[in-house]
């Protein structure tokens, strides 16, 4: 099974990396400066679950020979046009497109260039960054992936991808219930992210104040409203986990985009908080914890955009 990593960035590097280090056929999807940097240096991972050093397979956009059996899609949202772009030539009339992307709006791009057909549910589990010499540096042991028909069926095609994601070097699993899995990490990371940069701070640090972790509560709870109204409940375990998640005592948790914000990089803003504040009210729902976070980060958005 051949698959195309789109990007070989923290996440697409580390589970591109540990499927090549298996012995599966990877390709990874780059740009030049990542290109070149690759070749120099080799794909390294610097993990607690054994580091990785390897020669990658490498493709620019442009010069795709035909299609793939699978495309894991590694982008930021704001990144997400171009990338569809440079994948047609690999999506073929049953690949599987695999996107590792925050919130939910990038499925609407996918489907209308696509079709309905060719898009798979995916949800990643990993705290990673890439560092300033272009190593991924895995944080934790967290390190899930989860995948299926969008629909719950077990289809052919689906579990072929399942038989060479097993025994690649991370937890892969194969879910009948992808579609709630999604939404509950848009739910997971609006929470994390809104309190965090909100708040500019960890979870524990927030916990410790008085009022921190009933503010916490208070956005998880307008979050959790929101995509129940829209028609996608989570289950109570995720709420019940979730909750003891964002008021942890000490807990050093933090959001992608908050690290983003204090390297002064652009944020998934529109995918993760805006794009809820607008279901939000075309839903008539007030929600003025999600509101004062997403105008924050749309403020530090813009002032970072005309740098």
């Amino acid at each position: 099974m051949r698959i195309l990593i789109v990007g070989a960035g923290s996440t697409g590097g580390y589970f591109g990396g540990r499927l090549a280090e298996a012995g599966r056929d990877v390709t990874f999807l780059v740009r030049p400066g990542r290109a070149a940097q690759l070749r120099a240096n080799c794909l390294q991972i610097q993990s607690p679950h054994g580091d990785v050093r390897l020669e990658p397979k490498l493709v620019l956009a442009g010069a795709i020979d035909g299609p793939y059996d699978a495309i894991l899609l590694t982008v930021k949202g704001f990144a997400l046009d171009a990338a569809l772009e440079d994948i047609a030539p690999a999506v073929g009339p049953d690949t599987l497109i695999l996107p590792v992307l925050n919130g939910m709006k990038h499925v609407d791009a996918i489907v209308a260039r696509f079709g309905a057909h060719a898009l798979a549910g995916c949800v990643a589990k990993i705290a990673t960054i890439l560092d300033d010499d272009g190593r991924i540096v895995q944080f934790t042991k967290l390190q899930d992936l989860a995948y299926g028909e969008r629909d719950g069926t077990r289809s052919a095609r689906i579990e072929a991808l399942d038989r060479m994601m097993q025994g690649a070097g991370f937890d892969a699993r194969l879910s009948d219930t992808i579609e709630r899995d999604m939404w509950e990490k848009w739910i997971l990371l609006a929470t994390i992210g809104g309190v965090t940069n909100l708040m500019r701070g960890a979870i524990g640090e927030i916990e410790a104040v008085p009022g921190g972790a009933e503010f916490a509560l208070a956005f998880l709870d307008e979050v959790v409203a929101v995509v129940t109204s829209e028609g996608h409940p989570p289950g109570e375990p995720f709420v019940t986990a979730t909750r003891a998640a964002v008021t942890q005592p000490a807990s050093p948790l933090t959001s992608s985009m908050y690290r983003d914000l204090m390297k002064g990089r652009p944020v998934e803003v529109d995918q993760i908080l805006a794009d809820l504040l607008a279901r939000a009210r075309r839903l008539h729902m007030k929600t003025p914890l999600l509101a004062a976070a997403t105008v924050n980060l749309l403020v530090y958005q813009n002032r970072v955009a005309a740098a």
